[in-house]
C-alpha cells in the first residue's frame, strides 16, 4: 500500500524556491530512502541536510534568473548592465550634466594721460579657464577669451579726481560664456603592452576629458569609436582680420586615440590594440573608395570616411609610460544658478598687450578688480534618467542611425546630445503647420536650481543647434523655440466614509495626489481630469469624489502664461487639452492642490 502511494507521488524537478526544492527532496527521501532518513523534524541532522541542499538550489536559481534578466536590455535591472547594452546599440551614456550661461564681467581700467577714456595698454583679455564661484559654493569656468577693448563694450567713469573732477580710472563691462565644474588632473601609470588597454580614473563627476598625454610627450586623442581615424582640429585663421573667423577646423590623422566609457559613478578611457606606430601609413580616400589595379571592372564598393587609415589595429595601446590625464569635473549637486548667484572670483588669467612696459601695482589693481555678476539664470543640469528612462533612450536611439528623419530621431538626439554642453527637461518636436517646406519648430525647456521649470537660456539654444546641424536631412530646417509653462493648481471635493476621521482622509488625498502630479509632464499633455477621479475614489475612507477643479495658475511666482482651462476642457470634462508648443506644471504642490469635504 505504501508502495502503490509512492508511485502516485508525482515530483516535480522544475521548482527552485526554497520551500518547493525541500518540499521536492522530502518526497525523494520519503520514496528511495525510507529506512535510512525516518526523522524529518525541524531539529534533526537530516532536516538541516534537505535545508542547506535547499539554500544552494535557491541560491543558484536566484544567480541563473539574474544572469539571465541582465542579458537583456528589456528585463535588465542593474543600471551599469543598461548602459553596457545602449553602448552595443550605439548609445552614448553621460551621467553629469553641465550648465552654460553668461555673465557679466567688471574690470576698472586707469585713465588715459588725458584723462579722455582708459588706458588703452592697460585694458585686459580675460583667458579661458578664468573661474569664478556662486554664493552656495559652486565653481564656474570661462569658456572664452574676453577682450575688453572691444568698442562694444560698456564703458562708464569709475572714479574722479576730487580736485578737478578729471576721471582717474573707468569700469569697463563685457560678457562672457561659463561652464560649470573646474579643471583637474591625474597621472596614471601604464605597465606592458595590453591590448584593448583600459584605465579607470579615480576621480568622480567627470564630463570632459580635456587632454591624455604620455611621458614622451605623445598625445591621445578622444573619439567616438576606437574604428575612427581622424579628429578636427583647431587652428588659429591668419585672415581673421579679413573674414572675422578666429579658427579653422581640420581634419587631422591620429593612431593614438581613446574612447571614453562611462558609467554609474565611474569613467574609463578604452584604447587601441596596436603597439607599434607607423605615421606613414596613409591611405587616400579615391583608393579606398575604388580599388580597381588588375581589374577591367568595378565593383560596388562602401566607403567609410572616418576609416582613411590603412592601419588595423584601432589605435595604439600606451605601455611603459605615465599618462598624464586633464579633465573638467562638475559640481556635485545641481549646478544650475539663480540670477546673481554667481558673484565670487576664483583663479583670474589675465593678459596685458606690453605687460612689461606697465606697472605692476597698476596692472595689479586691474587684476584684482575684477568682478563677475550672471544677469540670468546660469542652468542645463538635468536629474539623472532612471534606468526606465535610460532604456526609453537607448530604444529610441538605436534607429535614428546617427541621422535624424522623423520627429522621433530629433528629439532622440536631443536628449542625446553630450551633458558638458548642457540638457533640456523636455523636447517636441513639431512641423511649422506655417511652413510649406520641411521646416519643424523644437520646443525646449530646462529646470531651474529649485527643480522647477525655465526657459531655456540661449547658449545651450546654441549647443543645440550645431549638434542637430550634424544629423539633420539637408533639406530640414529646425527652429529652436521656448515653450510656454502653463501653472495649475487641482481643487476637488470627497465625501468621508462614517467611522473614518474625515480630516485624516483628507490628507491622504492630497498627499496621493502631489504623488500622482509628481511625474513632469510631457510638452502638449493633456491633463486627465478622469485619473484624479479614480486616484482619489481608491484611496481608503473616500465615500464618494464630488468635483474635480483645474484652475490656472499666473502672475508673480508663477509663469506669465494666462490660460482659461474651462474652455479648454473636454465637453464630457475628461481632460484638459495642452496646446503644442506648452507644457503643464504644478509648481508649488504644497499650495496648488486643494480638498474640500462634504
Amino acid at each position: 500500500m505504501a508502495t502503490k502511494k509512492n508511485k502516485q507521488v508525482q515530483i516535480n524537478y522544475t521548482n527552485r524556491d526554497f520551500e518547493s526544492v525541500k518540499k521536492d527532496l522530502v518526497q525523494i527521501a520519503e520514496r528511495f530512502y525510507p529506512d535510512t532518513f525516518k526523522d524529518f523534524s525541524e531539529a534533526s541532522f537530516g532536516s538541516m541536510v534537505l535545508d542547506s541542499v535547499a539554500y544552494v538550489a535557491d541560491q543558484l536559481s536566484f544567480y541563473v534568473d539574474y544572469n539571465l534578466n541582465e542579458s537583456f536590455l528589456d528585463s535588465s535591472f542593474q543600471y551599469n548592465n543598461v548602459i553596457r547594452h545602449g553602448e552595443s546599440l550605439g548609445y552614448k551614456f553621460s551621467e553629469r550634466g553641465s550648465t552654460f550661461g553668461k555673465v557679466a564681467l567688471f574690470v576698472v581700467v586707469p585713465a588715459a594721460s588725458n584723462a579722455i577714456g582708459p588706458a588703452t595698454n592697460y585694458i585686459p583679455i580675460l583667458l579661458r579657464g578664468t573661474s569664478f564661484n556662486s554664493r552656495n559654493g559652486l565653481s564656474f569656468i570661462l569658456t572664452e577669451n574676453v577682450d575688453f577693448s572691444n568698442p562694444r563694450n560698456k564703458t562708464v567713469v569709475a572714479a574722479t579726481d576730487p580736485t578737478s573732477g578729471a576721471p582717474t580710472s573707468y569700469a569697463i563691462k563685457a560678457y562672457g560664456t561659463v561652464v560649470s565644474g573646474l579643471f583637474g588632473q591625474e597621472t596614471v601609470t601604464v605597465g606592458d603592452f595590453e591590448k584593448f588597454k583600459r584605465v579607470k580614473l579615480n576621480t568622480k563627476n567627470i564630463v570632459e576629458i580635456i587632454s591624455v598625454i604620455d611621458s614622451n610627450g605623445n598625445e591621445f586623442f578622444e573619439v567616438d569609436y576606437l574604428a575612427q581615424d581622424y579628429v578636427y582640429e583647431e587652428v588659429a585663421n591668419n585672415n581673421f582680420k579679413n573674414d572675422n573667423v578666429p579658427s579653422i577646423l581640420k581634419p587631422k590623422l591620429v593612431q593614438r586615440k581613446f574612447v571614453v566609457q562611462n558609467e554609474r559613478r565611474a569613467t574609463y578611457l578604452q584604447f587601441g590594440s596596436g603597439q607599434l606606430i607607423d605615421e606613414s601609413v596613409y591611405s587616400e580616400p579615391i583608393e579606398v573608395a575604388a580599388s580597381v589595379f588588375g581589374k577591367s571592372y568595378t565593383t560596388s564598393k562602401t566607403f567609410d570616411p572616418t576609416r582613411i587609415h590603412k592601419n588595423s589595429s584601432f589605435g595604439i595601446s600606451p605601455s611603459n609610460t605615465t599618462l598624464t590625464i586633464t579633465f573638467r569635473t562638475t559640481n556635485k549637486d545641481n549646478s544650475n544658478v539663480v540670477v546673481g548667484g554667481v558673484n565670487g572670483v576664483g583663479r583670474t588669467l589675465m593678459d596685458f598687450k606690453d605687460r612689461q612696459n606697465l606697472s605692476s601695482p597698476l596692472v595689479t589693481s586691474v587684476i584684482n578688480s575684477l568682478e563677475v555678476y550672471n544677469e540670468e539664470p546660469i542652468k542645463g543640469t538635468e536629474p539623472i534618467p532612471s534606468s526606465s528612462e535610460l532604456k526609453e533612450q537607448v530604444l529610441s536611439s538605436f534607429p535614428t542611425q546617427e541621422r535624424a528623419v522623423t520627429k522621433k530621431d530629433y528629439e532622440n538626439l536631443v536628449y542625446r546630445m553630450p551633458r558638458k554642453f548642457g540638457a533640456v527637461r523636455r523636447v517636441s518636436v513639431q512641423k511649422d503647420p506655417s511652413s510649406q517646406k520641411r521646416n519643424l519648430n523644437a520646443y525646449v525647456i530646462s529646470t531651474d536650481s529649485f527643480g522647477k521649470l525655465t526657459t531655456t537660456n540661449s547658449t545651450i539654444k546654441n549647443n543645440l543647434k550645431t549638434w542637430l546641424n550634424e544629423y539633420r536631412m539637408i533639406n530640414d530646417t529646425i527652429d529652436i523655440l521656448d515653450t510656454f509653462i502653463i501653472n495649475f493648481g487641482v481643487e476637488f471635493t470627497i465625501r468621508a466614509k462614517l467611522n473614518y476621521n474625515k480630516y485624516d482622509v483628507l490628507q491622504r488625498c492630497i498627499n496621493k495626489l502631489r504623488e500622482h502630479f509628481s511625474t513632469l509632464n510631457s510638452i502638449g499633455e493633456k491633463i486627465e481630469i478622469s485619473s484624479v477621479f479614480t486616484t482619489l475614489n481608491t484611496i481608503d475612507g473616500v465615500l464618494d469624489t464630488t468635483s474635480v477643479r483645474i484652475v490656472n495658475k499666473s502672475g508673480g511666482v508663477y509663469s506669465t502664461t494666462v490660460y482659461n482651462m474651462e474652455q479648454n476642457t473636454d465637453p464630457t470634462g475628461s481632460y484638459v487639452i495642452c496646446p503644442k508648443n506648452c507644457i503643464f506644471e504644478l509648481k508649488y504642490p504644497d499650495l496648488d492642490i486643494k480638498g474640500k469635504l462634504r
